[in-house]
C-alpha cells in the first residue's frame, strides 16, 4: 500500500496547488466513503492550513445504487433544497470545494438509465446557482482522485483487490507528480509549460479548428474574443488554483453554431455510473444530428436529450498523446484522468471565462457571442496518436497545430 507519507504529500498538494486554501478560509470536501482516511489526511492538513471550518458530503457506491433501485420517482425527480442550500451558502462564503472522484465504472450499469438522467437533471437544475460559482471561477474549486476497490478493478481485472489498489496508487502518484521529491515545485513547472501552449493559441487566434482522424472528419467554429486557458486558473479574489488534478490541457470553447462534420470517441465515457463507448457524433451548424453507439446508446440518448444544449458542445481541450496519463497505457473509466490522456471536446455548458468579458456577460450576451449553455457538461475523448489538428486563420491561411497526435509547435 502507498506510504502515508506519500498520501499526506498528496493531500498538501491538493490543498496548496488544487484549491490554494487561504488561512480563515471554509473547505467543502465531496469524498467517497472508502476514502475516509484519506481524506481525514487532508481535513488535518487544511486545519493545519489555517482553516476556519472543513465541511465533508460523503458518497458511497452502494448507497447511490440502492437509491436508484429503490426511490420512488418523486423522488428521483427533485433534489433536496437543504443540499442547494448547504451548497450555496460555503459558496456564498468564499469556501473552497475539493472533489474526490472514485466511482466504480459500472455502479449503474444495470439501472434503467432514464432513472439516472432524471435525477442528473434534477440535480443541475436545483444547483444552477452553485455552478455559475465553480464554472465563472468565483471560488477555488479542484478534482482530484484516491483507488477505491471496484474502480481499481476495473482498471486492472486480473489483480486482486487489494493489489489492483496498489497498482492504481502507482500510477496516481506517479500522474499527478507526487512521486517528486517536491512535487509543488513540478507543479509550478508544469503550469508554466501549460501557460506556454496557451499563451501561443491565444496568440493564433484561430477562427476555426479542422480535426482529422479514423473515424473524424470536423471543422470547428471558434467564437470572436475566445480564450485558451489551461494549467492554473485565477479566481475572482485573484487567488491562483488548479482545477483538475492532473490536468494536461489547455482548453477553449466552440462556437456553439460552427460545428459541422462527424467525430468519434477514441475512449470510453463514464457517464451517470454506466459507460457509453465506440460511440460516433454527427453535427450540423453546431447540433448533433446523428449519433450510435456499441454500447450505452440509450445512456448517450438521454444525455443528448437533457435540454437544447445538450446536443452542442461548450469546450475543445488540446492534449498531446505523450501525456503521462497517455504514457501509462491505462484507460481509467473516469474523465478527470482520461480527458488528460488525450484531446476531447463536451456536450453542454461552455465556460464564460473562455471569453473575453464572458463572466461578467448575461446569458443573452453569452448566446449572441456563440457561447453555449446546458445543464450538462460532459468531456469525451475524442484524441489519439493518429489525429491531426489544423488551424485555420482570420485570412483563410492554415497551419499545422497537432500532427499524429501531438504539438506541431515547440512549447517548451
Amino acid at each position: 500500500m502507498v506510504s502515508k507519507q506519500t498520501q499526506e504529500k498528496y493531500a498538501e498538494l491538493a490543498l496548496k496547488k488544487g484549491v490554494n486554501l487561504q488561512k480563515n478560509q471554509a473547505l467543502m470536501i465531496n469524498a467517497p466513503i472508502e476514502g475516509a482516511d484519506f481524506t481525514r489526511i487532508v481535513v488535518r492538513k487544511a486545519y493545519e492550513l489555517g482553516a476556519k471550518d472543513v465541511h465533508i458530503n460523503w458518497g458511497d457506491d452502494e448507497l447511490t445504487k440502492l437509491f436508484y433501485e429503490n426511490a420512488p420517482d418523486e423522488v428521483i425527480n427533485d433534489f433536496p433544497d437543504w443540499k442547494v442550500k448547504l451548497h450555496d451558502t460555503y459558496a456564498e462564503d468564499g469556501a473552497a470545494v475539493l472533489s474526490i472522484r472514485s466511482t466504480n465504472p459500472d455502479l449503474l450499469k444495470d439501472i434503467d438509465p432514464s432513472r439516472v438522467a432524471k435525477a442528473s437533471k434534477a440535480r443541475a437544475q436545483k444547483m444552477k446557482n452553485f455552478r455559475q460559482y465553480t464554472m465563472n471561477d468565483r471560488i477555488t474549486w479542484s478534482i482530484i482522485s484516491i483507488p477505491t476497490g471496484d474502480w481499481a478493478q476495473k482498471i486492472f481485472p486480473d489483480k486482486s483487490t487489494e493489489e489492483a489498489i496498489e497498482s492504481l496508487w502507482d500510477a496516481i502518484v506517479k500522474i499527478v507528480r507526487v512521486d517528486k521529491d517536491d512535487p509543488i515545485a513540478a507543479w509550478k513547472e508544469h503550469n508554466a509549460t501549460l501557460k506556454t501552449a496557451r499563451e501561443l493559441l491565444n496568440k493564433k487566434n484561430y477562427k476555426k479548428l479542422i480535426f482529422k482522424a479514423p473515424g473524424t472528419n470536423l471543422e470547428m467554429e471558434l467564437p470572436e474574443g475566445h480564450i485558451w486557458k489551461g494549467g492554473s486558473a485565477v479566481s475572482e479574489k485573484g487567488i491562483t488554483f488548479n482545477p483538475n488534478m492532473p490536468t494536461e490541457e489547455v482548453f477553449s470553447m466552440p462556437h456553439k453554431y460552427g460545428v459541422n462534420g462527424t467525430v468519434s470517441s477514441t475512449k470510453p465515457l463514464n457517464y451517470g455510473g454506466s459507460l457509453i463507448d465506440n460511440f460516433t457524433l454527427t453535427f450540423k451548424d453546431g447540433k448533433v444530428v446523428d449519433f450510435k453507439a456499441e454500447q450505452g446508446e440509450d445512456t448517450l440518448k438521454h444525455l443528448l436529450d437533457t435540454d437544447e444544449g445538450a446536443r452542442r458542445l461548450g469546450e475543445v481541450a488540446l492534449v498531446p498523446h505523450e501525456s503521462p496519463v497517455s504514457q501509462s497505457g491505462l484507460i481509467f473509466y473516469n474523465t478527470l484522468f482520461d480527458e488528460n490522456a488525450s484531446c476531447h471536446i463536451a456536450l453542454g455548458k461552455a465556460y464564460p471565462t473562455n471569453l473575453a468579458g464572458g463572466a461578467e456577460m448575461s446569458e443573452d450576451d453569452l448566446d449572441k457571442h456563440g457561447v453555449n449553455d446546458s445543464l450538462n457538461h460532459v468531456d469525451f475523448m475524442i484524441g489519439s496518436e493518429q489525429l491531426d489538428i489544423d488551424g485555420v486563420k482570420e485570412d483563410g491561411t492554415s497551419e499545422a497545430v497537432f500532427r499524429n497526435g501531438t504539438w506541431a509547435f515547440d512549447i517548451k
